[in-house]
């Protein structure tokens, strides 16, 4: 069994907000928290609003405002002697630092985070930094350090009911049971993440499993069309809340599936689409990935293969950079498949 998901990064003053709160609206609601706790000599209060505001920013897309507020709270609960927003604060800037790639940081920030749950009690905010370093691991390609914190956190949350965090949990798991190949249980994890999402009113979550289950249904079966519906339905979600991020990497789905049917016109659109939303908001996982994707898709509408090999030597060498290990295998299976030869080594 489980509840209704809620949104435990909205504290103080602001828990009465929903996990479906319009970010933007969220933004102001936070803003003007923060204002008021400032004039009341609150810091507790401010630090609080500082760490709803980092994460309206984040998933707005606000790099460099989301870096500023997270930080903001983190000083600010440190003065106050808080070391459980301390906790949400360091989560926040660790969750931010694998937004923008930048991994060692993450892995670093969401570790200090965990640790100061754990010291001040707050076993929710350790649950979601240690999610946090699962999810870091997951992305990086590390699938056997990380499968089993993904079950026993996807444990934990089903017997404290956390929907949010199973749903999570779920799709964490599915994910990369479909990179190594296993659709068909991927495919049964993203739907049951996808309908506990639903009855537990957590769009977020939604959208994300949605988009998994889209991307299931056209690898395994080809169904282009559902896989387009479906990620249209998650669109509508993501537009709602205003999730910058989600949106971008729902538009990236949308090119791999039109590619998978070799619609390699439309499929070059929304890759272009995804890897300028990415880039406005500075995330470089997502940038890079869309721009694979926009590559062989203008291989396959006849661009030379000296471009296309040249531009997968670069993407090889940012995935690298970046320290994504499945991404970075990407770029060996774009060459097999395109019958473009492997770099000579100097």
């Amino acid at each position: 069994m489980y509840g209704k998901a809620f949104a435990p990064e909205y504290q103080g003053a602001l828990g009465s907000l929903s996990v479906n709160s319009s970010l933007a609206d969220v933004l102001v609601h936070a803003t003007e928290q923060l204002r008021a706790a400032e004039r009341d000599g609150t810091p507790q209060e401010a630090a609080r609003c500082s760490l709803a505001v980092a994460e309206a920013h984040r998933r707005l897309g606000n790099n460099d405002d989301a870096d500023r507020a997270w930080k903001a709270s983190y000083r600010t609960a440190r003065g106050a002697g808080d070391p459980g927003t301390m906790a949400w604060a360091a989560w926040s800037g660790g969750t931010l630092a694998r937004q923008r790639g930048a991994m060692s940081l993450a892995r670093r920030l969401l570790a200090l985070a965990a640790e100061l749950g754990e010291h001040d009690g707050d076993m929710l905010a350790r649950g979601y930094a240690l999610a946090g370093l699962a999810e870091t691991g997951r992305i990086q390609g590390d699938y056997e350090a990380v499968d089993a914190l993904h079950g026993q956190l996807l444990a934990e949350a089903r017997e404290r009911g956390e929907a949010r965090h199973m749903v999570w949990a779920l799709e964490g798991i599915a994910q990369m049971r479909r990179n190594t190949g296993d659709h068909d249980s991927a495919l049964a994890m993203f739907e049951e993440a996808a309908a506990i999402a639903e009855k537990a009113e957590d769009h977020r979550g939604r959208a994300w499993a949605l988009r998994g289950v889209a991307d299931l249904v056209s690898v395994r079966d080809g169904d282009t069309e559902r896989a387009l519906a479906l990620l249209s339905e998650a669109a509508v979600l993501c537009r709602t809340m205003d999730l910058a991020g989600a949106l971008a990497y729902n538009h990236k789905m949308r090119g791999n599936v039109l590619y998978r049917a070799r619609r390699y016109t439309e499929a070059r659109t929304m890759y272009e689409t995804a890897r300028s939303e990415f880039r406005a908001m500075g995330e470089p996982r997502g940038e890079t990935l869309a721009r694979l994707g926009l590559v062989k898709s203008l291989a396959r509408l006849g661009r030379e293969p000296s471009r296309t090999a040249a531009d997968l030597d670069e993407l090889h060498r940012a995935f690298d950079a970046i320290g994504l290990r499945h991404a970075r295998r990407l770029t060996e299976d774009a060459r097999e498949e395109l019958g473009i030869a492997e770099p000579v080594a100097a």
